[in-house]
């Protein structure tokens, strides 16, 4: 059975759902407050553009702060594409920063309260029935696919062998954020013992993966070829790189859509322990 689409590519970059519910959510937020202040002679934009702002600096310094060690330099804190926020960080700094401005400014309180109310009703009313509709728990695809030396295979029998938790990387050499995250992934495997891995090429022969795994020195296991791009249709990941974390039970427990480093790694491995 396909599942429901957890992400969407747009052209070269891929949004998870949860990522473009916040969007339309946002985009609720700003059109009724601008009705509602035109009608009170009070803009809102700037005020919820700052709050945006504010709760995404609060979701990554609580991240950050979180896997402090899994970052290598200053420059690697401020890279935000491996998706490292923290959203209780982030709600936590957003609903401060409101909850000051609507206290310090009067005239804001009716349009900017019926912004963040119409929001939140937004972001609810879409998010909800998703999550009540995708079962996380949904077992491992059964879909076959084959290793580099062209033996049939799926990640049922691949876990089963195991008994471990098992990640599953869904990527393409032409995806440059897929070739960035490969060596994270490599001292991964060799680190996290208890933890199975397996990197499903999407869409690409074995003669062009063996090339790239040769001129990158990479040295992973479970390296297995999805010709049709079946996998990414089963689990609804449309966008890639495309990360799922199963545990020992073949359960899906998590899922990381774009590019992971050692921080974003580390948080999702630990929700398998």
């Amino acid at each position: 059975m396909q599942a429901l689409n957890q992400s969407v590519a747009v052209g070269p970059m891929g949004f998870s759902i949860g990522q473009l519910l916040i969007i339309l959510a946002f985009g609720v937020a700003l059109l009724t407050g601008a009705l509602i202040g035109r009608r009170h002679r009070t803009p809102t934009a700037d005020t919820l553009l700052n709050l945006l702002l504010i709760a995404l600096v609060g979701a990554r310094l609580v991240f950050v702060a979180r896997y402090w060690s899994s970052y290598d330099g200053f420059l690697s804190l401020l890279d935000i594409r491996d998706g490292g926020f923290d959203p209780l960080g982030g709600l936590l700094a957003g609903l401060g920063y409101a909850a000051w401005r609507l206290w310090r400014s009067p005239r804001q309180r009716v349009p900017l309260g019926g912004a963040l109310l119409a929001g939140l009703l937004a972001w609810g009313l879409t998010a909800g029935p998703l999550l009540l509709m995708e079962d996380r728990g949904r077992p491992l695809p059964d879909t076959p696919l084959t290793t580099l030396a062209g033996d049939p295979i799926d990640l049922p029998s691949l876990a089963e062998d195991q008994g471990q938790p098992l990640v599953v990387n869904l990527w393409a050499t032409w995806c440059p954020p897929c070739r960035r995250e490969m060596p994270v992934f490599e001292q991964a495997q060799d680190e996290a013992s208890y933890i199975t891995f397996a990197f499903v090429n999407q869409g690409e022969d074995v003669a062009l993966v063996n090339r790239f795994l040769d001129e990158q020195s990479l040295e992973l296991g479970n390296v297995l070829l999805d010709a049709r791009t079946a996998l990414g249709d089963v689990t609804g990941a449309m966008a890639m790189p495309t990360t799922l974390f199963y545990d020992a039970e073949g359960r899906l427990v998590d899922t990381h859509f774009g590019e992971l480093s050692h921080a974003t790694l580390r948080q999702g491995l630990e929700r398998l322990r």
